[in-house]
């Protein structure tokens, strides 16, 4: 259902089906399709809420019919990622469509030493099918194991699946860390067996500088 048209464009065949995707995403359609804007919370994608760190917020919309359409995002490379009855945690700015039958939602992570008090409210999409999330260049997946934990600017993160929990360290971040930068920062660190997703660009955060 989901293929890459170079790396900055999503197709979808569909034959009848929905997709669900960022709304204003969609650049081409053949066929006949219909469209339908997505608001307000509960399950679902519907249920996306305001990131609170940056502010962000997202609409989105359902396309469902017979045709092809083509999404893309700011010219932001995509990645494809199979779901198989195993839970994706990514972030909402992220998330660019996802199969109709997926089940998707909001996970609040608490966000331990940030600066005045802020949460993160992380997406999360469950269920079997395919997922399509960007990143600002190309993404790079890396491996957690018991042996090998990670940690990662919480500006690159862009998602993780597997069993890993989440630890939040302040007063660091890697800019700190080489004598640049001050101010309260973190960093998220992952343990468990599982996949991260970065991106080789940070989005900025008021928690960390700026």
């Amino acid at each position: 259902m989901f293929r890459l048209q170079g790396s900055k464009v999503l197709a979808v065949e569909m034959t009848g089906d929905a997709v669900k995707a960022k709304n204003g995403s969609m650049v081409a359609y053949d066929g006949q399709m219909a469209f339908k804007k997505l608001s307000g919370g509960g399950e679902g994608i519907r249920g996306m809420v305001t990131r609170r760190i940056t502010g962000e917020q997202m609409t989105v919309m359902e396309v469902r019919g017979q045709g092809t359409c083509w999404f893309a995002d700011r010219a932001s490379e995509i990645n494809l990622v199979g779901l198989q009855g195993d839970k994706l945690y990514v972030e909402s700015s992220n998330l660019l469509a996802t199969d109709g039958g997926l089940r998707t939602g909001t996970s609040f992570t608490g966000l331990r030493g940030a600066s005045q008090g802020n949460g993160l409210f992380t997406t999360t999409v469950e269920g079997h099918g395919q997922a399509a999330i960007t990143s600002d260049g190309p993404a790079v997946v890396l491996r957690v194991s018991a042996q090998f934990p990670l940690s990662v600017d919480p500006g690159a993160y862009i998602a993780h699946q597997g069993n890993l929990r989440q630890s939040f360290q302040s007063g660091v971040t890697f800019r700190t860390l080489m004598g640049e930068g001050g101010g309260e920062a973190f960093q998220i660190r992952f343990e468990g067996d599982g996949l991260v997703y970065v991106q080789p660009s940070e989005r900025n955060t008021i928690a960390g500088d700026v």
